[in-house]
């Protein structure tokens, strides 16, 4: 059971858990692609976008949540936010990064 939602007095729920394992194989595998395309940078545009709108989508998903649910814990919001507006930010920034390396 995930220590930070036994804090909270969430109970032991299977399908929770099973999810939450899952996608912490999925966010860890995400970040390890990330850390991969950073030496091609300039030229891994679509794998670097693809990823970064698989977490602004995963980011709308929270969002949404947090509509019609209720808000969760802060870091929570803080990753949503991250996730929403980050992922356009690291887009152009790569776009950038590309269009300079290209020039050279």
């Amino acid at each position: 059971e995930d220590p930070y939602y036994a804090a909270a007095g969430v109970p032991p729920i299977v399908l929770l858990d099973t999810n939450l394992r899952f996608y912490s194989g999925v966010w860890l595998g995400l970040g390890l692609a990330l850390y991969w395309v950073i030496p091609k940078i300039e030229t891994q545009s679509v794998l670097f976008r693809a990823i970064w709108a698989m977490i602004f989508v995963g980011g709308i998903g929270r969002l949404l949540s947090m509509m019609l649910l209720a808000s969760p814990p802060i870091a929570f919001v803080a990753f949503t936010a991250i996730e929403i507006a980050g992922a356009p930010l690291f887009i152009l920034w790569q776009f950038r990064v590309s269009k300079l390396r290209t020039e050279f």
